[in-house]
């Protein structure tokens, strides 16, 4: 290890990992993104702790899973009341700034950063409150957005977007003058490419004028009729306002979110480069979870399935080995110890009780006797899900539904679904026993939902709740609340 670095932390929201030319895509185009790869380390087995923002963005900061802290749904965000690694660096005098979407509780609480520069916090305090109903599933109003807003066009997001990263570039500049032996933390975040899938005009016709491919399984005839992927379609259902045309803006706009994102970042860093901090300032890519992007009928988060569980997970910079891609299953909560190993702070007491394995640790060779857990219980769910990786095996356990088998290294598609398979009896049930290891599945759903009932009662119950609706995606700083 190094001597102590700054860090530039880069986070986007709803990044498949499969949308990736350094991921092997043939059809985006992430040049930036690449080239970070290219000098840096990458992830190609990462996983978000929970596949929808709050949770995830929550356990990003804690540095522990869902069932360790709470935070397990859109309606109940990060209040700082569990100290981050933003507290636990800026208590020890580095400068800790964010800029962007944070998607925490409320503006003015303390989150532990230095300073919040046009954070995006959630809905009145309250977020996503139909997410705390998880029996009788509501249908979402909200959910024609996806296909109707699919489009060449400037968007709230987009605005804001090239607001952050105008804002990021500035900062940098800034902080290159001022001289400090305490290195510093930047958070950058980015909301492309989450929906409204409406793209810069540059980047969405360098995909719609080509032909693109149907989504996996996309076909009604295709689709998985697991009851828990059959729950999701029916709530979000998405792809009840979709028609062929629609479903090839939504596709290009996706792809062009992408390649938005990508120029912005290369712009912060380039800023980096142009400001002389590059050669002492380590950098990480990664997005708060994936997006389904059609495939099985889904569009949207909240899937155990790699495209939405997984994530891209990029890190460079002084003492990162270049070039290489490390495949040992990862997690968010390995990011915790390395945010904080990567400015100096190596005392042991920070990450004792932590789940995480730093990073770097892991890209050295480190093949940790463990499994990487994700988890969730929000909107569009009428069970908890909970999904580990043992070895070539991905696990997908609900509490009240059939579990979920799959081999990724003979079907990295999760095509086939060897859960009702009687010839994997005994890795499914070496899976369960690992899983709980880490939790008790059913005493998990038991506390979250008895947290879920105290927040719906709280809010006027199921029937004021759905009467409030939804709003598709949530507002940026400034811009009008409207539910549907």
């Amino acid at each position: 290890m190094k001597d102590s670095q700054n860090l530039l932390i880069i986070m986007s929201d709803e990044h498949n990992p499969k949308m990736l030319g350094c991921a092997g895509n043939k059809i985006v185009e992430t040049p930036n993104l690449d080239a970070l790869a290219a000098r840096g380390t990458r992830f190609s087995s990462a996983y978000c702790t929970s596949p929808v923002c709050i949770p995830s963005r929550a356990s990003f900061a804690v540095g522990k899973y869902i069932h360790q802290i709470g935070y397990a749904d859109n309606a109940d965000a990060y209040d700082g009341e569990v100290p981050s690694w933003h507290h636990k660096l800026r208590d020890r005098g580095h400068n800790v700034t964010s800029i962007g979407k944070l998607h925490f509780k409320l503006t003015g609480e303390d989150h532990g950063f230095t300073e919040e520069v046009i954070p995006m916090h959630i809905i009145e305090g309250k977020g996503d409150l139909m997410g705390l109903v998880r029996s009788d599933l509501p249908v979402r109003k909200g959910a024609y957005k996806m296909a109707n807003m699919a489009g060449p066009g400037e968007s709230q997001y987009t605005f804001y977007d090239r607001d952050i990263a105008a804002r990021a570039q500035t900062w940098l500049q800034e902080m290159a003058k001022k001289q400090s032996d305490t290195p510093w933390v930047l958070f950058v975040s980015f909301v492309a490419p989450h929906f409204p899938l409406t793209a810069p005009p540059q980047h969405f016709y360098k995909y719609y004028n080509q032909d693109l491919p149907l989504p996996k399984l996309y076909r009604k005839e295709e689709r998985p009729t697991h009851p828990y992927q059959v729950d999701y379609r029916s709530s979000f259902n998405y792809d009840d306002h979709f028609d062929d045309e629609k479903l090839k803006k939504a596709l290009a706009g996706y792809y062009g979110l992408c390649s938005f994102l990508d120029e912005n970042i290369g712009l912060v860093l380039n800023a980096l480069q142009d400001a002389g901090l590059a050669d002492r300032t380590r950098v990480m890519y990664t997005s708060d979870h994936g997006d389904n992007l059609g495939s099985r009928g889904m569009w949207g988060k909240s899937t155990l399935f790699e495209e939405a569980s997984g994530v891209p997970l990029i890190v460079a910079g002084p003492g990162i080995e270049p070039g290489k891609v490390v495949d040992t299953p990862v997690s968010h909560v390995d990011t915790y110890p390395f945010i904080l190993r990567s400015v100096g702070e190596t005392d042991p007491a920070l990450t004792d009780g932590f789940p995480g394995v730093s990073l770097d640790d892991i890209a050295d060779g480190a093949k940790p006797d463990r499994n990487v857990l994700t988890e969730y219980h929000g909107m569009g769910s009428a069970t908890g899900a909970f999904m580990i990786r043992h070895n070539q095996y991905k696990y997908m356990y609900y509490v009240d539904y059939p579990a979920q088998l799959f081999d990724l290294k003979a079907d990295p598609e999760e095509i086939n679904d060897l859960g009702t398979d009687p010839r994997y009896t005994s890795v499914l049930s070496e899976c369960h026993e690992r899983l709980l290891k880490i939790c008790n599945p059913e005493d998990v759903d038991r506390m979250v939902r008895e947290r879920q009932s105290e927040l719906l009662s709280l809010n006027g119950g199921r029937e004021a709740v759905v009467a409030r609706g939804d709003l598709g995606f949530s507002p940026p700083p400034g811009a009008p609340i409207v539910f549907d």
